[in-house]
């Protein structure tokens, strides 16, 4: 039976606390405050109420019968996060992380973001909640995101751009946690995706298996039985981790992360952690990671600024290497006609993210047969990225690249 992270915040080698001193006891108190209240009746009633009244879940899962025969061979079904409020996945782990500050005493969060969607999500719970909000944001990503920088203004956020380092995600993170370690009595860090120290990476996929939950009692109500194949994209792996989890118990089900190998895996233009990555610390805990031979983290690249990371979660780490899991990448232009695909077949524009999870199933479905099914997160929808995709299609130019 799986049963990870062990007491040490450990999934095998992966994972763990490596941060200063000065965040330990924040990170106890954290831990100990998430298994208190995740415990409490009333806690866990007013988070259902918000994921259902406020946020809209369940979400749909929906059988993409055009896009299944327009591939041939399995059936595909596409859990739809996109119809969330504020169109990811992501606004599941933020009201549930805002709560808990809330039940926690703190006055204020912030939070690190790339293309936005956290950023959105942080600063709506942070509204709906009465909590000040402060978003570090990568300069770079500001200028690929402007929609999103200007939804988080308007729900009262302050937009901090980080221009350290490559100006991405990466840096916005490492930015947001410098910050907490100077204001951690009163300030809640909730962090996006399945990643840094123990115990974030549990907590997000505890918030976001609410995905994998759903996603396999409506699977077994609209076919009778699960999936033979579950995709979903990975940048640093939150929906991934969610949708995943709750079937990782059950041998038939394949699992398979996608990637973003951005110009191809053989350029130094990719994220494709998994696929190029080496085992190090990076931003709190063990895990794959881009890093030279010095120990030096390298910058990633991905046409989507979700997935330009060069770090993954612990537990897809512990996933790949315990073989429960795959993880394979996908260019930038093979996303880019996913998302073509997908809008002209099914009337949906998938986000960039979710593009790749898509074409990944472009590829597997024709080989799998009739009766085998694919189910596929769609994270989040394409609204944030359309002025990007004007660019690499040739509509208009995207003066950020």
């Amino acid at each position: 039976m799986y049963n990870w992270p062990d007491q040490h915040g450990r999934y095998g080698k992966f994972g763990g606390r490596f941060v200063p001193e000065t965040l330990m006891n924040a990170l106890i108190e954290l831990e100990e405050a998430f298994r208190r209240h995740t415990a409490d009746e009333s806690f866990r009633n007013e988070l259902q109420y918000l994921l259902r009244q406020y946020s809209g879940r369940p979400t749909p899962l929906y059988r993409a019968d055009r896009l299944s025969a327009h591939l041939g061979g399995a059936q595909i079904y596409l859990k739809r996060e996109d119809l969330n409020h504020t169109g990811a996945h992501k606004i599941n782990n933020a009201l549930a992380q805002a709560l808990l500050a809330k039940r926690m005493g703190k006055t204020k969060v912030i939070a690190e973001t790339g293309a936005g969607q956290h950023g959105v999500a942080t600063a709506t719970a942070a509204a709906l909640l009465g909590l000040e909000c402060k978003v570090f944001m990568g300069e770079e990503d500001t200028k690929r995101q402007k929609l999103n920088v200007f939804r988080m203004n308007l729900l009262g956020a302050e937009v901090v751009p980080v221009v350290s380092g490559s100006r991405t995600l990466k840096d916005a993170g490492n930015e947001a946690l410098r910050y907490w370690v100077s204001h951690v009595d009163d300030t809640f860090y909730i962090l996006g995706s399945a990643v840094g120290p123990h115990p974030y990476p549990m907590i997000v996929r505890d918030f976001q298996r609410v995905i994998g939950d759903e996603s396999r009692q409506q699977m077994l109500e609209a076919a009778g039985r699960l999936p033979d194949l579950v995709i979903a994209c990975v940048g640093g792996g939150s929906n991934a981790i969610g949708m995943f989890y709750p079937f990782v118990n059950d041998p038939s089900v394949r699992l398979m992360g996608v990637e973003a190998a951005g110009h191809g895996i053989d350029t130094d233009k990719h994220a494709a952690t998994m696929s190029r990555g080496t085992v190090g610390v990076f931003q709190g805990s063990m895990s794959y990671l881009l890093q030279d031979a010095y120990g030096q983290v390298q910058e990633a690249h991905s046409i989507s600024a979700g997935l330009d990371y060069p770090g993954v979660g612990p537990e897809h780490s512990h996933l790949k290497d315990s073989g429960r899991a795959e993880y394979v990448p996908i260019t930038d232009g093979e996303a880019l006609e996913a998302l073509q695909l997908l809008s002209r077949t099914e009337g949906i524009i998938p986000a960039l993210e979710s593009s790749h999870a898509i074409a990944q199933t472009i590829k597997v479905a024709p080989k799998m047969k009739r009766d085998e099914i694919i189910l596929v997160c769609l994270s989040g929808r394409g609204d944030k990225d359309v002025e990007a995709i004007m660019g690499y299609l040739g509509g208009k130019p995207d003066e950020s690249h």
